[in-house]
């Protein structure tokens, strides 16, 4: 292996760790396999300039989010997939969402945190939400969502259970933004302190 490739496997080693990701883990962030990943860092495959300044740019944002204490994407996705139960994911879903308006509000490319993809969830409900949701911040704040949030709607309705509101009333409360996904919950459940 000649000496910029031994460079670039190195930053790529770097950047891994500084993500505090796995390797799966921060493939998927990346948008590419675990597989091809590790061919990158070995040096087998050239990574373009593109995917290298990616990795470079999202595991210093990923390293930051931690060091603040921030959720970031991937971060989020673990706590929904890890919580003990629906209200609990949902608290996590939102503190992530409020974690990247605060991102976003920076303007200091901190938010790169959340343009790096999640694994899943483990309930396509939750990620199709996370996704949505993102997405939506990401416009609010004149800024290109990360291409992770491009998701299909969800192939049938979810209506998460409410504890008063009926059926028809969840639907007619719910914004656009998540009924063209499929998912419906009301406005006021977005909302947090």
């Amino acid at each position: 292996m000649d000496k910029d490739s031994r460079a670039v496997s190195q930053l790529l080693n770097d950047a891994l760790i500084e993500s505090g990701l796995s390797q799966a883990a921060f493939a998927t962030a990346l948008g590419t396999s675990a597989s091809r990943f590790s061919t990158y860092r070995s040096g087998k495959t050239k990574p373009t300039a593109q995917f290298f300044l990616r990795a470079r740019r999202l595991a210093h944002a990923l390293q930051a989010a931690r060091e603040y204490r921030i959720m970031s994407a991937p971060a989020t996705a673990t706590a929904i997939r890890e919580a003990t139960d629906d209200d609990w994911a949902w608290r996590m879903l939102l503190q992530g969402r409020d974690h990247l308006r605060l991102l976003l509000n920076r303007h200091d490319g901190s938010e790169a945190a959340w343009e790096a993809a999640p694994t899943p969830t483990g309930h396509a409900g939750f990620d199709t939400l996370l996704a949505v949701l993102t997405a939506h911040e990401f416009e609010t704040a004149g800024e290109a969502p990360p291409d992770w949030t491009k998701h299909k709607p969800l192939p049938a309705p979810w209506i998460p259970p409410h504890p008063f509101l009926n059926r028809d009333e969840i639907i007619t409360q719910t914004p656009p933004y998540l009924a063209q996904a499929n998912i419906f919950v009301p406005n006021r459940d977005l909302m947090t302190a």
